[in-house]
């Protein structure tokens, strides 16, 4: 299923003699176009249910079909580390540079040397890049991409920049034990794929889509990714949750009884320990996807679609 009939690009830095500058956000406006699917609910699910499969290995599931495989699509996300507060430590792992909107070098520093905040609020807005190898960090702990500072307050607001992809790894690591099955991660992929797409879509603000508490998905940087999360987000690449054409915001929580209590009253939603037990037993990502949104189908995004 084409979802995007656009294409993208990701805003990468590169190295440190990249350019910053804003510019027009062409993602954000063909997400802002987009229908933003409401929670499933049973009567959607009822009418929806010929959308999944039945496999011969695991009757009588709701199995959802997997699209054509596709080039992969590169987005940028903007994630506001709100728990960070609006006086962070900021620094990075390898050399870095605080640049202002036009380019112009406010500070530079060595690895792990403190970024001082005042240029950034003197300058209205900063950004703090490191080399490809290196990492920006705030109160201590590393993240992808590059950070963009904003006044707040008398401090400033961090919102971390980095590709979706990479943001889906870490989300994976920080809302599930990475020993899980692999078939469960894949489910907590595609969930938070979908979810962090709807808000893309519909975002809390101009400057960025997600915070990084628990209010949205719970995101903790390089320090909850490896080897199986990064496998998680790669073997489900682009798949995110539809329903008639829109995307859905893919609920979930840790365990059956919290979804009732807290998304009872909305429609469908993920019990992570039960997608747990399911892969522990042998099912398959797409089928413990139907068993928690009977009602949807898995779509790819893909770029250059018409």
């Amino acid at each position: 299923m084409v979802v995007f009939a656009t294409g993208f690009a990701l805003q990468n830095v590169g190295s440190l003699g990249a350019a910053t500058g804003r510019g027009s956000d062409p993602v954000l406006e063909a997400l802002m176009a987009e229908p933003v699917a409401q929670p499933i609910t049973s009567v959607q699910a009822q009418r929806s249910a010929q959308r999944t499969l039945a496999d011969p290995q695991h009757r009588g599931q709701l199995l959802l079909s997997e699209p054509e495989a596709g080039p992969s699509l590169n987005l940028e996300i903007r994630i506001a580390l709100l728990s960070a507060g609006i006086n962070p430590s900021v620094s990075a792992t390898d050399r870095w540079q605080l640049r202002s909107n036009s380019g112009q070098i406010l500070q530079q520093g060595p690895a792990g040397a403190a970024v001082a905040l005042e240029p950034a609020v003197q300058a209205g807005e900063a950004w703090l890049i490191t080399t490809p190898r290196g990492a920006v960090q705030v109160n201590g702990r590393s993240y992808a991409g590059r950070l963009r500072l904003i006044p707040k307050d008398g401090g400033v607001q961090v919102i971390n920049h980095l590709g979706l992809e990479p943001y889906i790894a870490s989300v994976v690591g920080s809302e599930m034990p990475s020993h899980w099955e692999q078939q469960a991660l894949m489910a907590q992929a595609v969930a938070a794929r979908s979810y962090a797409l709807a808000q893309m879509a519909r975002p809390p603000s101009r400057h960025w889509h997600l915070g990084d508490t628990t209010r949205w998905q719970a995101y903790k940087g390089l320090e909850r990714v490896n080897r199986r999360t990064l496998e998680a987000a790669a073997r489900t690449a682009g798949l995110i949750l539809s329903y008639q054409g829109a995307i859905v915001q893919s609920l979930y929580a840790s365990t059956r009884q919290i979804t009732l209590e807290a998304h009872g009253h909305l429609g469908a939603s993920m019990s992570q320990h039960g997608a747990r037990q399911l892969a522990e037993e042998g099912h398959p990502y797409n089928a413990i996807l139907g068993r928690y949104y009977p009602g949807a189908s898995l779509a790819r995004l893909r770029a250059g679609a018409s």
